[in-house]
């Protein structure tokens, strides 16, 4: 594991910049409001109203829609638009070298163990969201499905957004709280949060979480990612990277 404590390179793009089309103050207000409305009443309409958030992040150039009530974290592409997927499109490929390349559809991923985690989430542009609960499959579950080739050595991620890269160690991958994420605050996983699958691992950085998860590739080497050929470390442990000495996501 590494223990690097590297400079820490500079902030991610203001994440307004790739978040389309304006969305007007009216639009924005209402929100606002909604919001304080569905935090007070609970249940079914803050349901709606957190999907509604969503929406507006995703196009929202200004950045306050990170201050509704009920969003706690901050809306990151690096494209300017992602295709949504469901059930009859979504589809997880697993490949490279590994015995049984496979595919999986949202209800096999659903009909596997599923595992629970409830850690903090910290981004290493310094905000944190305490107590987060993910759900879904263990990484280790895939890969041992498909039986990795004795001389691999690492993992490549990538995303449905076409630009999206990730990697993690064999070592890393096979950590218990390494996730193929299905839910997030114990629903689905919005499209907005990089849904309907997504990466989760729990004691890294948050960008090593890649959104709109599509395909899963053994390599014989670390091939890093979008933000670590950026500058990022690639062995992205929270507190121990980066440069910064958050406390561990526990």
């Amino acid at each position: 594991m590494s223990d690097s404590r590297s400079k820490v390179p500079s902030p991610l793009p203001d994440p307004g910049a790739d978040r389309g089309a304006p969305v007007g103050r009216r639009v924005l207000l209402g929100m606002l409001g909604l919001g304080a409305v569905g935090v007070a009443a609970g249940g079914p309409i803050q349901n709606v109203v957190a999907k509604g958030i969503d929406t507006v992040a995703q196009k929202d150039p200004t950045g306050l829609s990170d201050l509704l009530p009920g969003n706690r974290f901050r809306y990151y592409t690096i494209t300017s638009s992602t295709p949504e997927q469901d059930e009859t499109t979504y589809r997880l490929r697993i490949g490279g070298m590994v015995d049984k390349p496979m595919t999986y559809r949202l209800s096999d991923l659903a009909a596997l163990p599923q595992t629970r985690t409830v850690r903090d989430v910290q981004c290493v542009t310094g905000w944190r969201v305490p107590k987060t609960p993910f759900g879904g499959v263990r990484l280790s579950t895939l890969l041992d499905a498909a039986g990795v080739s004795p001389d691999a050595k690492a993992i490549r991620f990538t995303c449905f957004d076409g630009a999206y890269t990730e990697s993690l160690t064999l070592d890393q991958a096979r950590r218990p709280d390494v996730l193929v994420a299905t839910s997030m605050e114990d629903k689905p996983v919005t499209h907005a949060h990089g849904g309907p699958v997504r990466l989760y691992v729990a004691p890294m950085y948050f960008y090593k979480s890649a959104k709109w998860l599509s395909g899963i590739t053994v390599t014989d080497e670390v091939i890093p990612g979008y933000w670590e050929r950026l500058g990022y470390d690639v062995d992205a442990w929270v507190g121990r990277s980066n440069g910064r000495d958050d406390a561990p996501t526990v």
